[in-house]
């Protein structure tokens, strides 16, 4: 728990925590080691990781957890790492090896393959994934032996980067909307070649704005718990919110917007904005009302 007399973790602490989660640990996992060493019982991340990847983790605490809806659906970026001739039932090195062939392929024929994966998709999401299915997951449905069918989604693959060409072994770049599972891209991919793939390691890079530059690495945040330091990693909420711009409010405006009271609108203003008080702490997210060129306050967060 926290030793510094100035720092109350009873009043709502407010922000973003970036971790750099571990092979091994869940997505909850994190947030569980969160919670206890913050001593807040809100908290939540904002797109899980499979305990096999690591990276960029961004778990939203206190009153930030209501910012989730929008940034669980910020843009991901990964480095993969997939296994050319090798084809799994989850898509991944923990499943069972579904079939083997040899690869016959060119860095020319996959480059070329990899690339018409660029652009907006039609994508399965894996068996083995948590996706719901009459209210069922489905990978407890698929442990079980039983035919799991998937509707495809629309996602946004904005970039695809081959960065390590050492065959069977393939490295690339993954630049795509929420919602993308790479293990998908990968199968896919190993059917286009001919010759299977398999996903082998996968690193998260970035999640919306926040890039392994930002991200604290689990073990050095469990120190800085233990020894009461661990808020100098909290990132103000606004921050999180990468295409939202930011107004900043003077003490009256802060005050009418917490009560639920609209403010005035500069003529220039977008449609959607953060206030932020003078210290940079979230107010409130506001949308503009154009008719009366008013803010209107849609999420209001207390300090």
């Amino acid at each position: 728990m926290d030793t510094n007399p100035d720092f109350d973790v009873k009043n709502a602490i407010s922000g973003v925590l970036v971790v750099d989660k571990p092979v091994g640990m869940t997505s909850h996992d994190v947030v569980q080691v969160i919670r206890k060493g913050s001593n807040i019982r809100r908290a939540g991340h904002t797109g899980t990781l499979d305990p096999r990847a690591s990276g960029v983790l961004v778990v939203l605490i206190g009153p930030a957890v209501r910012l989730s809806e929008y940034v669980s659906a910020s843009d991901k970026r990964y480095q993969a790492v997939l296994m050319l001739g090798t084809t799994t039932d989850t898509y991944d090195a923990d499943g069972k090896t579904t079939s083997s062939s040899p690869v016959n392929v060119t860095e020319e024929q996959f480059n070329t393959e990899l690339q018409k994966f660029v652009g907006q998709i039609e994508q399965v999401p894996p068996p083995y994934s948590a996706v719901k299915v009459q209210g069922r997951k489905a990978y407890e449905m698929a442990r079980k032996g039983e035919d799991v069918e998937l509707e495809p989604r629309t996602i946004n693959v904005y970039s695809l980067e081959l960065l390590e060409w050492a065959p069977p072994e393939v490295v690339i770049d993954v630049n795509c909307s929420s919602g993308t599972y790479v293990r998908s891209l990968v199968n896919d991919l190993g059917e286009r070649l001919g010759c299977g793939a398999t996903l082998t390691g996968l690193r998260r890079t970035k999640s919306g704005r926040f890039t392994l530059r930002d991200a604290v690495p689990l073990r050095k945040l469990n120190e800085a718990f233990a020894n009461g330091t661990w808020y100098q990693y909290l990132i103000p909420a606004a921050e999180a919110l990468t295409d939202w711009p930011t107004i900043e409010l003077n003490h009256e405006q802060v005050e009418a917007l917490r009560h639920g009271h609209r403010i005035p609108a500069a003529s220039s203003e977008q449609k959607k904005a953060c206030g932020v008080s003078e210290q940079g702490e979230l107010v409130a997210l506001m949308e503009l009302d154009e008719t009366t060129n008013e803010w209107q306050p849609k999420k209001v967060f207390f300090s």
